[in-house]
């Protein structure tokens, strides 16, 4: 059965970080993109992904991001086929590039 996806805008995360909410945050890009521009979250690239299943928490909200949103939208779908738990997964809407774009500037564009 196909789950809704939940979006989370830029301005919804910075928001998050500055009450210290309790999330993760993962970065499913590639570890070149991750070198370039990163939004200090955990880095486990798409690929990655199903051998590190274990290290996505299903008891506190997880946040993934790519470049602009579309191998993180990916990896929400393919988790929540794997377990109905996973529950509590945001995909970061326009992803890094809405970022840089509309939160902070000094984070890289490209």
């Amino acid at each position: 059965m196909f789950k809704e996806i939940k979006q989370i805008s830029v301005s919804d995360l910075k928001l998050w970080r500055d009450e210290s909410k309790d999330f993760l945050l993962i970065d499913v890009r590639n570890p070149d993109e991750y070198k370039y521009a990163n939004l200090k979250g955990e880095l486990i690239p798409m690929q990655d992904i199903p051998e590190n299943i274990s290290k996505i928490p299903k008891d506190r909200p997880v946040v993934f991001h790519c470049h602009h949103g579309s191998r993180s939208k990916k990896v929400i779908s393919w988790l929540q086929e794997q377990a109905d738990d996973f529950d509590k997964l945001y995909n970061l809407e326009g992803g890094i590039h809405a970022w840089s774009e509309e939160i902070d500037t000094n984070v890289p564009m490209y």
